[in-house]
């Protein structure tokens, strides 16, 4: 078990699927935890289970729409969790599927504005002052299709892509002053986002050696490890935990 006693996270997406499990196991292991979405009864909920479980936690509501969102964001997550976040957890994402002519300029623009400006705007709030503290650890959940070319999925993967190379160029970054930065990029994961697919998640994930979607808490695993100091020495790198799917 990692020990994060004294930590404090801020995980967006933090009320559903891959968000939630990690916002659970990160109070598990002792961080305060700050749960971030738009959801309030859902987000009290977690708040909810990580307190029963014996850890600590807050809500802190944000719809991460634009650059302004997710400014605002860092600065009440900062305050609620007492003047720093230690580790930053980019899980919130949106991810439409489909053929490239179906996704209109609206649809594009919000899938960038989540999935690449609102970790982009949390980064350059909150690494600063990991910096000047001389430590800090940020994960951002990735997929694996933003390495390897899937029919409808181009937006989607695109968007993570994006936010891969941003991994290593912030790793570049702020690594030297102590701030690690990494990414996870999951396979098929059954969450109440991929209920929709049905089978085809299935039929995705039998791809993989694994031959099964993972668990929201198998996912969560892997952030929670990044994050803790038995990760210490991994900078800038984009962990599979695909079932195997990229080793075939």
């Amino acid at each position: 078990m990692h020990d994060l006693t004294g930590k404090k996270a801020l995980v967006t997406g933090a009320t559903s699927g891959i968000g939630r499990a990690t916002a659970i196991a990160l109070g598990a292991a002792g961080a305060t935890v700050a749960v971030s979405g738009r959801d309030k009864d859902k987000g009290r909920a977690v708040v909810d289970a990580i307190r029963a479980a014996g850890g600590s936690a807050v809500f802190v509501a944000a719809d991460l729409v634009d650059g302004d969102a997710a400014l605002d964001l860092a600065a009440r997550a900062t305050e609620a969790l007492g003047g720093a976040v230690d580790i930053l957890v980019n899980s919130a994402g949106i991810f439409p599927f489909g053929p490239t002519d179906s996704h209109d300029e609206a649809t594009f623009d919000s899938v960038y504005a989540l999935n690449v400006k609102a970790p982009w705007f949390l980064v350059a709030a909150l690494a600063p002052p990991m910096a000047r503290r001389g430590a800090g650890a940020i994960v951002n959940v990735s997929t694996m299709v933003a390495q390897f070319g899937v029919d409808g999925m181009a937006l989607y993967g695109s968007s993570k892509a994006a936010l891969e190379l941003l991994t290593k160029a912030w790793a570049a970054e702020f690594g030297p002053k102590g701030v690690r930065v990494n990414a996870i990029s999951p396979g098929p994961t059954r969450t109440e986002g991929t209920a929709a697919m049905g089978e085809a998640l299935d039929q995705l994930a039998s791809l993989a050696p694994a031959g099964r979607p993972a668990s929201p808490e198998e996912i969560a695993s892997a952030i929670v490890y990044l994050a803790s100091d038995e990760a210490s020495f991994i900078h800038g790198a984009v962990l599979a935990v695909d079932g195997g799917r990229a080793a075939t």
